[in-house]
C-alpha cells in the first residue's frame, strides 16, 4: 500500500515537472515570436502592431541613448518612403524567465535597402516583457550599435613617412610611430608593435579597436604636431610630438 502510494505521488511530481517545463516551453516560443514581431514593426513603421505590443509605461532606449515612450514610438511609426525597405531579423535570441518577467538579449541584423543600395548594420538589445492579464507586454528596451571597424586604405611611404616619431602623453609616458615597410605600428611601454591602419589621411585606428581614433593634428606648415585619441567622438588624451 505505502508503495503505491510513493509511486502514485512520484508520477504526480513527473507530470507536474513536465507541465512546468512544457509551460516554459511555451513562454520562451511566444517571447521569441513577439519579439520578432516588435523587430518586424520597428523596422516597416507598423503602428498598430507597436501599439498593440508596447506597455502603456515602457522604459525603451535607442541607440543613441535617447528615452522614447509609448506615444513617442507609436507616433512616429510610419512606413518606409517609396523606393525604401528595412528589416531586421533577430539571431543569438536568449530568455530568461521569471515568473511573470521574461528577461531578453538579442542581435537585430538590420538591412536597408535605398534606391538600389544596400547596407547592414548590427544592434545588440536586451528587453523586459511582463505577462498582463495573460498577455506579454514589452515594458523595457535597450539597445546598442554594435561597432564594426572602417575599412582601412592605404597610404604610400610617403605619406606614412611624417608620422613617424615619438609622442608623449605626460613625462614617463610616450608612444613611438615607426614605419614597417608600408604599414605603420605604434610601440608603447611594452615595446609591442601594434599596427596602425588609416581610415583617411590623418585619421588612424587599431584592429579590435573599432570605437577609437587617433586623430593626428599638424600646423600651419603641415607639419604633425601630436594627435587625440578618441573614443565615441570624445578626446579622452592629447599626445605632443617630441
Amino acid at each position: 500500500m505505502r508503495q503505491s502510494c510513493m509511486q502514485g505521488l512520484m508520477l504526480v511530481a513527473a507530470l507536474v515537472a513536465t507541465g512546468g517545463a512544457r509551460a516554459a516551453e511555451t513562454d520562451t516560443a511566444a517571447i521569441t515570436r513577439l519579439s520578432q514581431a516588435f523587430s518586424d514593426a520597428s523596422a516597416s513603421g507598423d503602428a498598430k502592431t507597436l501599439d498593440k505590443l508596447l506597455d502603456e509605461n515602457v522604459v525603451f532606449m535607442g541607440e543613441d541613448g535617447t528615452l522614447s515612450s509609448k506615444h513617442d514610438i507609436v507616433a512616429g511609426a510610419s512606413p518606409p518612403p517609396a523606393g525604401t525597405r528595412n528589416t531586421l531579423v533577430q539571431s543569438d535570441f536568449h530568455v530568461a524567465l521569471h515568473g511573470d518577467v521574461a528577461v531578453t538579449s538579442f542581435t537585430d541584423n538590420a538591412t536597408f535597402v535605398t534606391y538600389g543600395q544596400t547596407a547592414h548594420d548590427s544592434f545588440r538589445s536586451t528587453e523586459v516583457w511582463l505577462r498582463k492579464h495573460g498577455s506579454w507586454k514589452l515594458v523595457s528596451s535597450q539597445t546598442i550599435e554594435v561597432p564594426v571597424e572602417p575599412p582601412p586604405i592605404q597610404l604610400t611611404t610617403g605619406e606614412l613617412d611624417p608620422y613617424v616619431g615619438t609622442y608623449q602623453l605626460a613625462p614617463g609616458h610616450a608612444m613611438r610611430i615607426e614605419r614597417q615597410g608600408n604599414r605603420l605600428v605604434s610601440i608603447g611601454r611594452d615595446n609591442k608593435p601594434v599596427p596602425m591602419l588609416a581610415e583617411a589621411r590623418d585619421v588612424m585606428f587599431r584592429a579590435g579597436m573599432p570605437r577609437v581614433r587617433f586623430v593626428f593634428a599638424r600646423n600651419a606648415d603641415g607639419r604633425i604636431t601630436g594627435f587625440d585619441v578618441r573614443r565615441a567622438g570624445h578626446d579622452i588624451q592629447h599626445f605632443a610630438r617630441s
